[in-house]
Formats: C-alpha cells, structure tokens, sequence
C-alpha cells in the first residue's frame, strides 16, 4: 500500500522559501506514467496545483506561481521535494503531496503559515 507523508517547517517568513518533502513509502516514485505533486489549499479556498514532477523527472508548475517553485526528486530515498521562493502570506496553505496516474495516493497534509 502506496503512503505519503509530507514534513517541514510549519512557520516560514515572508520573502523566505518553503521546503516541503514528500516522503513515499510501499512503492517508487519511478513507476511507469506515475505523477507525484503538490497541491495546496488556501484557507477558505478550494485546492490549488502547485506543480508535479513525472516517473521521468519531468516537471511542471502553476503558471500563477511564476518562477517561484521547483520541484525535485531524490529515486533511492522516493521522496520529492517543493521549494517555493519569495513567499508571501498569501501562500499560506495546507500543502498537499499526491501520488499517481490520477491522484490516488494522499498525504494527511501540512500547514504552512507565512509569518514574520
């Protein structure tokens, strides 16, 4: 059974950059047509697509969020990694890691307030 389980900090400041990492465990992260990403939900908003990163290491990013995330991966430990630049408290969420051909495997989600 595929689980996800995000960690990092819970309080970052603005203009620091967040870093979350998704750690997968029962299965890899390399898994022909699997898409591992970032969601996140503001508070009384609805879900939000952060980016992915595919079986590949291919990548891709909300346009909304600019030049601000990256997302990496690191094969042997099956974790993934989100680092979003700059952050302001609008980036203020519930991050979410999912896992899969079609969102499938869920983390419990982390909040990050943005904070000084």
């Amino acid at each position: 059974q595929v689980q996800l389980q995000e960690s990092g900090p819970g309080l970052v400041k603005p203009s620091q950059t967040l870093s979350l990492t998704c750690t997968v465990s029962g299965g890899s992260i390399t898994i022909d047509k699997d898409y591992w990403s970032w969601l996140r939900q503001p508070p009384g908003k609805g879900l939000e697509f952060v980016g992915y990163i595919s079986w590949k290491g291919g990548t891709a990013y909300s346009p909304s969020l600019g030049n601000r995330p990256r997302i990496y991966r690191d094969t042997a430990k099956a974790q993934f990694t989100l680092q979003l630049s700059s952050v302001t408290p609008e980036d203020t969420a519930v991050y979410y890691c999912v896992g899969g051909v079609a969102y499938e495997h869920w983390g419990q989600g982390t909040q990050v307030t943005v904070s000084s």
